[in-house]
């Protein structure tokens, strides 16, 4: 009676003892004391000795295979399994199924190093160790283990043998290599507590290994023993490090190695995982572990070749091992344990103290309250998008530039550049090499012989060369060929070009290349994921910055901790929308809106983009180029922007020239141009017109003069062919004589203003543009493409596109049967655009909603992008202002701006600092500063004919406006 009321506190007491750095020790250890002591009291002997093992099976074996593992549980009572290769459902019912034939809940393992794709298929895989462990940010790492936690906690499986804290100081190592954070014992120390910190905030139990450390052997334990020769000096400040660290930062377990390792155990040739020097004197007692202890697999023959069946299992108990890992033979194994404790070699207290840690283990894992797992949406629980978001954080993070002469990253003036990529190793470069050519093109180049390579790269100034191997795991192939290395160094020795070497690949690659002195620069991207290619291109061209450290030596050049740091240029990323705060499934509305348009027959096509907080995370295409088109609009499709050429070519200038003291603001139409000073125009202000506020008519039929009374182009005005004095062309075989510019102005200049106040209007571009013509002596489309499209990567935006781009890529606008009479494509829908030879103020370029996002990002970052500043910040807040709010008008400066009511050009969702415009031909772009959002809908809603209204009527582009908003995440 008096024992049962002290036994509470014997049991408190007890638990108290083993410290307060016990990893194994919960918060509420009163409970898991009980519990564990419940558990014990209740076993057999032979149940007690069945827990000390944990069995292996694979979930894509043959029934009678994982029949005789449901036979250990029930007969053997075997403390738990351990899974190999297979498929995450199969795992999971037999995770059930064995788990309901147990009394005690069995303590489910994996080797997830990377993610549960080491082990099964149909799941994700995380950057490998070496990978991160170039991440300056450990929180990073932190959330690639608990985001690895949480699928294993989801799976069933309680604790992962990971993470790998061996010291990767030998290059030629077989078998751990990638699995390692590097050579750096401090680094490697901080990843494994990072990654074990976060697996174990996911529920799931951490395991360090391969104690004493793995890293410096050429030898692979799975087929023989490996030496570790250091001595103990040496083994303390590296390979002993990580795991102090790690233990001193509560590492629930630790996996001890089969290597050979004479200053710890002096016994030739003897196993550490066999060794009661290194698990018990060093590891437990010198080191203070107190966490549970587990070999690595008893199968390999490192050790299963030391000793007879069931003798490996003994020894290694003997030596002070808690858990048995993938015995040969279970029963031999079991068999010899309870002989040995019938004989007293195994003590009741050292049986008691193994078997309980196990039991302690399962309490933290929550097994005292065991549920079977829940199949429903398992897959997509294993595969949700926040994994990308965690996957390309830490690949951005590890990115490592180890060379860059001349400051050649990030990639600036690009007016100055023609650039050609090289592709080199076994394995698909396309990603890298379509993520360049977002922010500039870059043409692939091919040959046999290094010949071939001097003659194709001699009329290119940069070449940047990108080294892919597979990456289906860290123990493929990873070295170049010798045509490569060859090829490699002839090529940066090429005067006529600068070089940069991208790997994608294990840095020791590097090892093989003679020198770098060459080499203007070298990026290590460590893997050659979709992704790692993406973020690569994006350091290169500076829309992310980088600050990743080599985790090893990969040459004498570049020894290990070697990084340059880049700071981002401010050019625009790519990634998911969850990254930047936004729903995917919310940007699911847009398609179904869009696609409801293309039901509906508001437009034959589209293209939409979503860009936030720097990064494009929704880019579709949608559609035909016409309704009877085989072919799909794509993302390099031009459409005819119409109106928003106001705010991306005109306005942009005149920003400029308001800088320079060459236009200002309350200058009057009489003072741009002289002949309108006996004019009803000679007052109207460039701050009016700009903001439809000076009374200009809203546009000017110029065309209707130049028909014949059957309404048909007069011979007086037209010519089929260009000849001396015809060279405007408005369409295939129509060239309109020059001297009609003149007319233009002078039907301008007879304009009567209008009663109204506010009224939109063409008419006021038409002067800017002759003004910006005048006062530069060049073409506006040239002016602007030098002042702000080439500087800026715009790779599809031209003025008359038919003299840059083939027909079939520009979308057709309309079937013209009042005018031009043929399909206009490639040739401005504008009429008056078109009558000044294709460039209008107002009308006349053309692009594609990614070019039409970059303009609109560089207003948004207030005249910054890539590197150069194109505005002055001020500049921007003083034409995104709305000057004559106060008399009912919405206008800035050029820039539309959201309604003063409830109906106007936007949805009502955005700030009052957005901007944006839309464009007859149903083109749409808006900018919102307080929610760092760019939205662009290009699409031909007037082919085939401009009367179709539908899509204006339904509201569709500002209802897509308004999904994009609802998607944002609160």
């Amino acid at each position: 009676m008096r024992l049962n009321y002290y036994f509470p506190l014997l049991l408190l007491f007890s638990v108290c003892l083993r410290g307060q750095n016990d990893p194994l020790v919960v918060k509420d250890s009163l409970a898991q004391a009980h519990w564990v002591e419940a558990q014990y009291q209740k076993m057999s002997l032979e149940e007690r000795v069945g827990q000390l093992f944990m069995v292996s099976i694979a979930s894509n074996q043959d029934k009678a295979s994982t029949d005789k593992i449901t036979t250990l549980v029930k007969e053997q009572a075997i403390g738990g399994v351990i899974f190999l290769p297979g498929s995450p459902v199969k795992q999971a019912k037999l995770t059930n199924a064995y788990q309901s034939e147990s009394k005690i809940p069995l303590l489910i393992g994996l080797d997830a190093e990377w993610g549960l794709a080491m082990r099964l298929d149909s799941t994700y895989a995380f950057p490998w160790n070496m990978t991160l462990g170039a991440i300056q940010d450990n929180k990073t790492v932190e959330k690639v283990g608990y985001q690895i936690g949480k699928h294993a906690k989801r799976l069933g499986v309680h604790i992962n043998f990971a993470p790998d804290l061996d010291v990767n100081n030998n290059p030629k190592n077989p078998i751990i290599g990638n699995r390692s954070f590097g050579e750096d014992p401090i680094n490697v120390g901080q990843k494994g507590v990072a990654f074990a910190k976060g697996m174990e905030a996911a529920g799931v139990l951490s395991c360090g290994k391969h104690f004493p450390g793995h890293g410096d052997t050429a030898t692979d334990s799975h087929k023989a023993l490996p030496i570790i020769a250091s001595n103990r000096e040496r083994l303390d400040s590296i390979e002993l490090y990580p795991f102090n660290k790690a233990i001193n930062n509560g590492l629930s377990s630790v996996m001890i190695a089969h290597l050979a390792v004479p200053s710890l155990e002096e016994r030739e040739g003897f196993p550490s995982s066999l060794s009661k020097s290194i698990v018990v004197d060093l590891l437990q007692n010198e080191m203070g572990f107190k966490g549970l202890v587990f070999t690595d697999a008893l199968n390999m023959k490192a050790v299963s070749e030391f000793a007879p069946d069931g003798e490996v299992e003994l020894q290694a108990f003997l030596a002070g091992n808690d858990m048995l890992l993938m015995p040969v033979d279970v029963l031999s194994a079991k068999k010899k344990l309870m002989e040995a404790y019938e004989a007293g070699t195994i003590t009741e207290e050292r049986l008691a103290h193994s078997v309980k840690k196990i039991l302690m283990a399962k309490y933290k894992a929550g097994l005292s309250d065991y549920k079977p797992i829940d199949l429903e949406n398992l897959y997509e629980d294993l595969n949700g998008i926040e994994n990308d978001v965690i996957y390309e954080e830490a690949i951005e993070g590890a990115i490592t530039v180890a060379k860059n002469n001349f400051s050649l990253m990030p990639i600036k003036k690009l007016e100055n550049k023609k650039i050609a990529y090289v592709q080199f190793g076994d394995d698909d470069g396309a990603p890298f090499l379509d993520a360049l050519n977002q922010y500039f093109k870059v043409t692939a180049i091919k040959a046999k012989d290094i010949a071939g390579y001097r003659k194709e790269l001699a009329n290119y100034n940069l070449v940047i060369i990108g080294f892919h191997k597979s990456n289906a795991s860290p123990w493929k192939g990873y070295k170049f060929s010798k045509n490569e290395i060859f090829w490699l160094e002839e090529i940066s020795r090429m005067r006529t070009s600068n070089t940069i070497l991208t790997l994608f690949a294990k840095p020791y690659a590097l090892l093989d290349v003679l020198n770098f002195d060459a080499m203007d620069g070298v990026v290590v991207a460590y893997q050659n994921s979709k992704i790692a290619q993406e973020k690569a291109a994006e350091v290169i061209f500076g829309a992310i910055g980088a600050d990743g450290k080599l985790p090893v030596s990969a040459h004498p050049e570049f020894p290990v901790n070697t990084g340059e740091k880049l700071e981002s240029l401010k050019r625009l990323g790519y990634s998911i929308p969850e990254r930047v705060g936004l729903s995917s499934t919310g940007l699911a509305e847009v398609d179904s809106l869009v696609h409801s348009g293309l039901d509906s027959l508001m437009f034959p096509g589209a293209q939409v983009l979503v860009a936030r907080k720097g990064k494009v995370v929704y880019n579709k295409s949608f559609g035909k180029p016409t309704y009877d088109s085989t072919r799909h609009v794509n993302a390099n499709s031009i459409y005819d922007l119409a109106s928003l050429t106001k705010i991306l070519s005109t306005l942009p200038l005149i920003m400029k020239m308001e800088e320079e003291g060459k236009i200002a603001l309350n200058n009057t139409f009489q003072e741009l141009v002289p002949e309108y000073g006996e004019t009803e125009l000679k007052d109207v202000t460039v701050l009016k017109a700009l903001s439809h506020y000076g009374r200009l008519p809203a546009w000017i039929a110029f065309y209707l003069d130049t028909l014949t009374k059957e309404r048909k182009p007069s011979d007086e005005f037209y010519r089929k062919s260009p000849t001396e004095g015809y060279s405007y062309q408005v369409a295939d075989h129509l060239y309109l004589t020059n001297a009609y510019k003149d007319s233009i102005y002078d039907r301008i200049g007879r304009q009567s203003l209008k009663s109204n106040r506010y009224r939109y209007s063409d008419v006021g571009y038409y002067v800017f543009k002759k003004y910006i013509e005048d006062t530069y002596g060049k073409p506006i489309d040239e002016l602007i493409n030098e002042f702000l499209y080439t500087p800026l990567g715009l790779q599809h935006t031209a003025f008359n596109p038919l003299h840059k781009f083939p027909k079939d890529e520009i979308i057709p606008s309309e079937e013209d049967d009042y005018f031009r009479y043929q399909t206009i494509q490639g040739y401005v829908h504008d009429m008056g655009a078109a009558m000044q030879g294709g460039v209008g103020g107002h009308a006349g370029l053309f692009s594609t909603a990614s070019d039409v996002a970059k303009i609109m990002q560089m207003y948004l970052q207030g005249g910054y992008y890539g590197g150069v500043r194109f505005l002055n910040d001020r500049t921007v807040k003083k034409f995104n202002t709305c000057y004559f709010c106060n008399k009912n008008v919405r206008r800035g400066v050029g820039f539309d701006k959201p309604q003063l009511e409830e109906s106007g050009p936007t949805c009502g969702c955005v700030s009052h600092k957005s901007f944006g415009h839309s464009g007859f031909t149903g083109t749409y772009t808006w900018a919102d500063p307080d929610a760092e959002l760019v939205y662009v809908f290009l699409s031909n809603r007037t082919y085939p004919s401009a009367t179709n209204t539908l899509l204006i009527k339904s509201g569709l582009r500002t209802r897509i406006q308004q999904a994009i908003y609802d998607s944002i995440i609160n």
